[in-house]
């Protein structure tokens, strides 16, 4: 497609994310790309979830296209189905029949998809977003939401499995709280520190 075609068609560019975009009637993908990618806070989408998002708008117009209802979440289970690495291959085998047995172009619909690659050269070349970097403040924010959130979950299915030992008549114990603590230890000079004290004081005193 030349550039003239591309931009009489209504294509933001003639890269694969532009074309679906426009055959999709995609509106407003460019802005959530750019303003999913570069935003500043824990939310921020990586380029693999970017491609993720993409894909899903692009089977949901699709659905929409053959006259489908869907509930909330049966895209992203219905995409899951199709593309999950854990998803057995009969799963996948009749979910592609069910849909092809509705009208919706599954081959066509899975050749449109895009990899997290595609878009990243979207957006860096086409739409000419970048990242800024972020501040060491805010690098160790986010590493300390990160792991905290990491322990708590940790705590969480000790608790979870003990419990349901317990229940089980598989361990023995009466009332119990779960505690996660990760220490680390400087090489150099032998001194422990708690992962948050370590954070908190910007590194090790040696």
């Amino acid at each position: 497609m030349s550039e003239s075609s591309t931009e009489e068609a209504g294509v933001s560019c003639g890269c694969k994310v532009g074309r679906i975009g426009s055959r999709y009637d995609l509106d407003g993908l460019d802005d959530e790309l750019v303003r999913y990618w570069t935003d500043r806070t824990d939310e921020r989408y990586s380029t693999r979830d970017l491609a993720e998002h993409v894909n899903q708008r692009v089977l949901q117009a699709a659905l929409d296209d053959a006259g489908l209802q869907y509930k909330d979440g049966e895209i992203e289970n219905t995409y899951r189905l199709l593309t999950g690495e854990d998803v057995s291959s009969g799963t996948r085998v009749q979910t592609r029949k069910e849909l092809e047995r509705d009208s919706v172009p599954v081959d066509e619909i899975e050749g449109d998809f895009v990899s997290h690659q595609t878009v990243y050269n979207h957006l860096t070349n086409c739409l000419e977003a970048s990242l800024d970097s972020p501040s060491d403040e805010e690098r160790l924010e986010r590493s300390r939401d990160k792991l905290g959130a990491l322990r708590n979950r940790t705590a969480a299915v000790t608790e979870d499995t003990v419990a349901q030992l317990d229940r089980n008549d598989v361990l023995d114990v009466g009332e119990f709280d779960v505690l996660v603590n990760v220490t680390v230890t400087c090489k150099d000079c032998r001194q422990q520190y708690t992962i948050r004290d370590l954070l908190e004081q910007g590194g090790c005193e040696c």
